[in-house]
């Protein structure tokens, strides 16, 4: 019985979970929406970042799979003095590719 128990509330355990913390560094970094190139910016590079979307057989919420890529993202850009970061794609199986700028909003 417990052994059902717990195999009926893991997956709601998952879905709840957050995995990727902010680091204190990356709550200046802004993002903006996919399109066309910020003005007066200057790009510093791009970020590829990925996690599980999927833990054994539950797939994990869409929106927290997004949320945690660009905290990953947000975090990795100011190892490259970026402080504004874009996505270049939408996510897809856990990946994601941001495009890094320097818009000098620091």
């Amino acid at each position: 019985m417990r052994k059902t128990c717990l195999l009926l509330t893991l997956p709601v355990l998952l879905s709840a979970c957050t995995w990727v913390h902010l680091a204190p560094e990356a709550k200046a970094i802004k993002v903006i929406a996919a399109g066309a190139a910020p003005a007066g910016c200057q790009k510093q590079g791009e970020i590829e970042v990925s996690v599980k979307d999927k833990v054994a057989f539950y797939e994990r919420n869409d929106l927290k799979v997004l949320d945690e890529l660009e905290t990953l993202a947000r975090n990795e850009a100011p190892g490259i003095q970026a402080d504004t970061i874009q996505p270049l794609s939408d996510p897809a199986d856990g990946t994601q590719r941001f495009a890094a700028w320097r818009c000098g909003s620091r």
